[in-house]
This record gives structure tokens, sequence and C-alpha cells, in this order.
């Protein structure tokens, strides 16, 4: 049963991490990127490894800040 789902979520994240370097639309391309931040710490979160979860959640969190500022100051 574990294995099923973390095969799912790995599936996941090649198809969001292909979705984002496809995206035209950077405001897309930045949430589809904080999916596929979400869906890295849920594999982390079955592989056992919270501590490192924990710090992918803070850095996603940060960069996605980061990005979606940048968006906006080159979109005006």
């Amino acid at each position: 049963m574990v294995g099923t789902i973390l095969s799912v979520l790995l599936v996941a994240m090649v198809f969001l991490a292909v979705s984002v370097v496809e995206s035209r639309e950077p405001v897309r391309a930045v949430i589809r990127y904080g999916l596929l931040g979400l869906v890295f710490v849920l594999v982390l979160i079955m592989l056992r490894a919270p501590d490192v979860a924990l710090s992918a959640v803070v850095v996603g969190a940060v960069l996605t800040g980061l990005f979606l500022y940048a968006v906006r100051g080159v979109g005006e």
C-alpha cells in the first residue's frame, strides 16, 4: 500500500516538473512549482524523513514567495 502511494507521488512529481518547465505563464509556473514542493514533502514524509521534510517546507515557502515577488516586479 505504501509503495503504491509512493509510486503515485513520484509519478506526480515527474508530471509537475515537466509542467513547470513547459509552462508559458510565470505565475502558473510558480504555482506548479509550489505544488511540486508539496508533493516532494509528502514523499519525504512517506520515506520517514520528517526533519528533511520540514526543511523543504521552509525553503519551498521562501523560494515561492521570492519567485512571486520577482514575477510581480517584472510584470509591472
